[in-house]
């Protein structure tokens, strides 16, 4: 444990901005999980209501700092590839049908 008050003040403020990120980042994983079920339920519709929430929390953990720009691009690629295949596949199968 530190021993300048300054350096103890430095340990709480971390603790404080680690559970901090853990939560955020808890919730963006948490809705990715939500989105993706969704695109594996064959579900177009709640997939883009999903989507749209994690795109939401995704953009303010990186304006707060909790991911960095790239990867919160990257998450948000993938979701949006995902559920473009899954568009695509039901689009195949409704004229068909």
């Amino acid at each position: 444990m530190a021993n300048i008050k300054s350096a103890i003040k430095r340990v709480k403020i971390a603790e404080r901005n680690r559970l901090r990120n853990k939560a955020y980042k808890s919730t963006v994983k948490t809705l990715i999980k939500k989105c993706l079920l969704a695109v594996q339920a064959g579900d177009v519709a709640q997939g883009e209501v999903a989507l749209r929430f994690a795109y939401s929390k995704i953009d303010k953990a990186v304006k707060r700092g909790v991911l960095h720009p790239n990867n919160g691009a990257r998450k948000k690629a993938r979701l949006a590839r995902k559920l473009k295949q899954l568009e695509a596949q039901a689009q195949t199968v409704a004229p068909s049908a």
